[in-house]
């Protein structure tokens, strides 16, 4: 009876796959390492009453209905549940829903668990992810996609999965039993969310003991990042037990392997799929979501200060008082930009880049984003600090002094301009992002003696806002970063003190960028291990300078609302 059932099954599936719905992933009896315990179906079909297992001992693809028009491509859709069930169910249905509309055909991998016994957790699973690529691929003509627009979108032990198969799909996990066995099963881009057990302190099965942590803590070897490895964009919590380290580590690899990819890190979240719109951001820029347009200047989306209201402008610095005065630097000042409209008793302050030689408080890094918090109701200092660099001194040294006496005069004047003195913010871009980098790591230390009762108020802030900070790696002290900051011995610069003030922040930084992302990511890390909870966005393809231009619907084109979104959630722009 049991092998007439499975019979049946077998049957069932390779029919009805032609109406749309199921496909078995093995021919009758050539399953590897077929386990009695183990069954491919997902947690709504194993908790039905009346479930019997003996009909789901294969596992399966099912294709859901193709989109309208034409197919821009394919994505499988893979659940987590620790290797034990496939559980996601609500997620599948989601991205079903969202891909199908963008013009994938999406099909659901429901493979086999709970985890297999006298094996690693993820073997049979593997078999199952591999064996279903090609049986993909090998119908992609039939379907009407290309064969190389195929995706995966993934969630936790799932993520481990999608890992496997984006980076090793040149390693066997079964040994071939038919024709379909010599299609590729490698995959052309992947979204990772939150991938378990990519850190050998959770390897085995567990969440990450050590929170991915420690010097004898690395990437599992389980992925090869083999030649076929394709670009992903990873997704994570910064409160996962499946440690975000795991993202991180996985993104430095490729970064090695110069292969285009991003990384997405949410603060204060858990073990959860976050980000689906960057997943789609990152689908658009790699291309697999083929767009004509045209790429839009950034000043001609915010062309006016039609909301601001009240302004003014003061020097940082009482009349021949400024320390380590250079004739060839320019004068420093600030700029209150008031809304029309009070809706936030923050402050943000903004400046610009220019690699300590120039900066402009009126150009691209500064303007739109000073426009965007006006039309918001937000308070917006810029500043003009000391620039060409100093003589003499660290590159940063002047700057650094009118950064720290500015946060102090914007803390001492808040509470008359109707404004809270604690609320206040720090955002730079370029060298302007290892000023902020100063700001929010290094407020316990003196920059310049004391000159008055302003410099007796702190000058630590909130939170801070780093768009491609240079400068903050070792192998990129002065210049682009060597090795892309992706080597072990390439560490944070030695100013950056991360006291006990330090500040959260939220990183926007081009994957390409010869000042290189790692500075972001890095600092990201470095962060959480004090437990601070702070925000990346790394973007694939992308340089220096990445909003300067963008294309709708691309995250050098949303970096702003990707800022707002973070300071709400953070509750830095209440009342």
């Amino acid at each position: 009876m049991k092998r007439y059932s499975l019979l049946l099954l077998s049957v069932f599936l390779t029919v009805s796959v032609y109406a749309g719905q199921r496909e078995a992933i093995w021919p009758k009896g050539k399953m590897p390492d077929s386990q009695d315990h183990q069954i491919g179906a997902m947690t709504n079909e194993s908790g039905a009453k009346g479930f019997n297992p003996d009909k789901y001992r294969i596992p399966y693809i099912e294709w859901y209905d193709a989109p309208k028009g034409e197919i821009k491509g394919c994505m499988i859709l893979i659940s987590g549940g620790s290797y034990e069930c496939c559980c996601d169910v609500g997620l599948i249905e989601k991205w079903k829903k969202v891909f199908t509309e963008l013009g994938f055909q999406c099909v659901n991998l429901a493979y086999r668990t709970p985890r297999p016994k006298g094996l690693p957790i993820y073997q049979t699973a593997w078999e199952d992810g591999q064996r279903a690529v090609r049986i993909v691929r090998s119908e992609a003509a039939k379907r009407g996609f290309d064969p190389e627009k195929i995706g995966a979108i993934s969630m936790s032990a799932g993520s481990h999965l999608n890992l496997l198969l984006s980076t090793s799909s040149l390693t066997k996990s079964y040994k071939p039993i038919d024709k379909i066995d010599s299609v590729s099963c490698h995959l052309n881009w992947a979204i990772v969310n939150a991938p378990a057990y990519v850190t050998t302190d959770g390897e085995t099965g567990t969440p990450a003991t050590r929170e991915g942590y420690g010097t004898d803590v690395r990437i599992s070897d389980v992925f090869k990042f083999d030649e076929k490895t394709c670009p992903m964009s990873l997704h994570h919590g910064g409160k996962d037990p499946y440690s975000p380290n795991g993202s991180t580590l996985v993104y430095r690899e490729l970064r090695k392997r110069s292969i285009p990819s991003e990384i997405h890190l949410y603060p204060d979240m858990g073990h959860g799929a976050f980000g689906i719109e960057r997943g789609i951001e990152f689908m658009r820029q790699m291309g697999y979501i083929p767009d004509s347009s045209s790429e839009i200047e950034l000043m001609s989306r915010f062309p006016d200060d039609s909301n601001r209201g009240k302004y003014i402008k003061e020097d940082i610095w009482p009349e021949g008082r400024m320390p380590d005065t250079q004739q060839h630097q320019c004068n420093p000042y600030i700029e209150w930009h008031f809304p029309k409209e009070l809706k936030t008793t923050s402050i943000q302050i903004i400046y610009s880049g220019g690699g300590y030689n120039s900066n402009d408080p009126n150009g691209f890094e500064v303007a739109p984003m000073r426009r965007f918090l006006n039309d918001k109701g937000m308070t917006v200092v810029t500043m003009k600090y000391r620039t060409p660099r100093p003589k003499g001194l660290d590159k940063h040294t002047t700057a650094w002094q009118d950064l720290q006496r500015a946060v102090r005069i914007v803390r001492s004047k808040a509470v008359e301009y109707g404004l809270n003195p604690n609320m206040i913010g720090i955002m730079g871009s370029s060298a302007g992002g290892h000023l902020t980098l100063m700001g929010c790591t290094s407020s316990i230390h003196q920059s310049y003696l004391p000159l008055d009762q302003i410099d007796k108020i702190p000058c630590n802030v909130q939170w801070g806002i780093g768009i491609y900070p240079a400068y903050s790696l070792t192998d990129g002290i002065d210049i682009e970063n060597v090795k892309g900051g992706n080597e072990d011995n390439s560490v944070l610069v030695p100013e950056f003190a991360f006291d006990l003030n330090t500040s959260p922040m939220i990183f926007i930084h081009g994957d390409s960028d010869g000042w290189a992302a790692m500075n972001s990511v890095k600092c990201w890390e470095k962060m959480r291990s004090m437990g601070i909870q702070s925000e990346v966005h790394t973007l694939a393809t992308r340089r220096h300078c990445f909003q300067f231009r963008a294309k709708e619907g691309t995250g050098s084109y949303t970096f702003i609302d990707t800022i707002w979104e973070f300071l709400n959630q953070k509750g830095f722009v209440g009342k």
